[in-house]
């Protein structure tokens, strides 16, 4: 019978730990979303701040319901951000030039591996970066 109760008691404190690991991952996303906030100004950003730290329950869950949509936006435009930096990274190291990755594709197309919609679309995609 013991055993039976230590074994429900180290579950439930792995239970415990996972909610207190997921509460502290929303709190920071919470605070860092408010911080790289544009769109609000630093009263306004110090009013979310004190109220997350005031009223934590209830202040993680209104922003998120106020401001949820903007979090998704924040999140999307710091990913492109990021993909475009290591995409530059890339190419300033590779040393490629858009001319040289043309001429490839033009071989590519030559060679019949790619058809002549998806040499267009690469091209596009090729010169609008």
């Amino acid at each position: 019978m013991e055993n039976g109760i230590g074994f429900f008691h180290i579950i439930w404190s792995i239970f415990w730990l996972f909610l207190m690991v997921a509460w502290f991952w929303v709190m920071i996303s919470v605070v860092a979303d408010v911080f790289r906030s544009k769109d609000l100004n630093g009263f306004t950003k110090a009013i979310w701040i004190a109220f997350v730290i005031i009223v934590p329950w209830l202040g993680v869950l209104a922003y998120l319901i106020v401001r949820g949509d903007k979090m998704q936006e924040h999140n999307v435009e710091a990913l492109n951000k990021m993909e475009a930096a290591q995409r530059d990274y890339v190419r300033s190291v590779a040393n490629v030039s858009a001319a040289d990755e043309l001429e490839r594709l033009a071989a590519l197309k030559d060679k019949g591996v790619l058809t002549d919609e998806e040499f267009a679309a690469q091209k596009a995609k090729l010169l609008s970066a």
